[in-house]
């Protein structure tokens, strides 16, 4: 059973506004459609104010507009948070929750695990069954990984991060604070570099070493099956703040700036540059040596070919697979479709 919490503790905690009983308590939060007495629920999107009108939840997290209409309308009687963001405001109320669930895991090093004696493990963290730490691994405060996660020579995590099951970090990368690995997650295998030789016969691919490392910085979500390649010479860096979703693919040396979130099974080449405060949709891809501006929202399926300068723009874009040269010119004509347009409405007013 969850624990009580009242709403006027909620509002005391986050510093919002409040409507309604202070007294009133609540157990967690669930959907308008569904929620009960001792709920907390959210609106966010006006078109749901039609179940924001006949919702049971004992509380709404709401904004200013929207607690006017609900509670003028409305014939249940209930109580409110009020919040310029109210989305937001749900998604810390539901982190409030998550750490209050009385499942606690108890600190140490399980029998299973395997500690390097050079290894430094603070004393609050917990070290779950056949997970392996190499020589050097510095893992702080707070850090939790579940199990089977390995990390290499050198490695360092920082305080209170989360690492799922079968997570491989290659030796001497750096993960920063509060970040969250999901299973399956690699961070520093080789990037992909190969240098041809095929001058003669029986030439090949001759592989380049990749001697940088992979840095991530606090509060970073790597979603499950994410693969961060190590920078063949310099870095690859992710700033602090970014969140990945699933099945996403970073090249080596790739720079991401705070903030950026990128869904689903996107990818970047080598050594381009991502702004902070990007928005990346689901099967996008980057060409490599590409510099992003900052504040770029990019629509899902998109393949981005060239460098992005301006701030702040939005980008959509798929194309027809067809020969290249003859990509090149559709791709052209494209471009000045809009200038054609206008020639032609000219010559018909003419």
């Amino acid at each position: 059973m969850s624990e009580k919490v009242s709403l006027g503790f909620l509002a005391s905690h986050f510093c919002v506004q409040m409507e309604g009983d202070a007294s009133l308590e609540v157990t967690g939060l669930s959907p308008l459609n569904v929620a009960k007495s001792e709920h907390v629920s959210f609106l966010v999107n006006p078109i749901y104010r039609s179940q924001a009108l006949v919702s049971h939840a004992g509380v709404l997290i709401v904004n200013q507009a929207d607690f006017k209409f609900v509670d003028t309308t409305s014939t249940i009687k209930r109580s409110y948070l009020i919040a310029s963001n109210p989305y937001a405001l749900f998604a810390r109320v539901a982190q409030y929750f998550e750490s209050r669930r009385a499942n606690k895991i108890t600190p140490g090093v399980h029998a299973l695990a395997h500690v390097d004696p050079s290894a430094t493990v603070a004393l609050d963290c917990t070290i779950g069954p056949y997970c392996s730490l190499a020589a050097g691994v510095v893992v702080e405060s707070g850090v939790h990984l579940v199990s089977h996660v390995r990390l290499g020579r050198n490695v360092q995590v920082g305080a209170d991060t989360l690492i799922h099951p079968m997570t491989v970090v290659y030796d001497d990368c750096l993960v920063g604070k509060r970040c969250i690995i999901h299973g399956g997650v690699v961070i520093g295998s080789d990037g992909f570099g190969f240098a041809p030789d095929f001058s003669s016969t029986g030439g090949n691919w001759v592989k380049i070493p990749q001697t940088g490392r992979v840095i991530i910085g606090n509060d970073v979500e790597c979603g499950a099956s994410m693969t961060i390649d190590r920078g063949a010479m310099t870095d690859t860096v992710i700033g602090d703040g970014c969140k990945f979703d699933n099945q996403v693919q970073i090249g080596h040396n790739v720079k991401v700036g705070a903030h950026t979130v990128m869904a689903g099974c996107s990818g970047i080449a080598g050594s381009t540059e991502v702004g902070s405060l990007c928005v990346i949709g689901g099967y996008t891809n980057f060409s490599g040596h590409l510099k992003i501006a900052d504040r770029t929202t990019i629509s899902g399926g998109t393949s981005i070919t060239k460098s992005i300068t301006t701030s702040g723009k939005h980008y959509t874009g798929v194309f027809p697979f067809t020969e290249h040269a003859q990509w090149e010119k559709n791709a052209a004509i494209l471009r000045g479709i809009d200038k054609l347009r206008q020639q032609i409405k000219n010559i018909i007013k003419k």
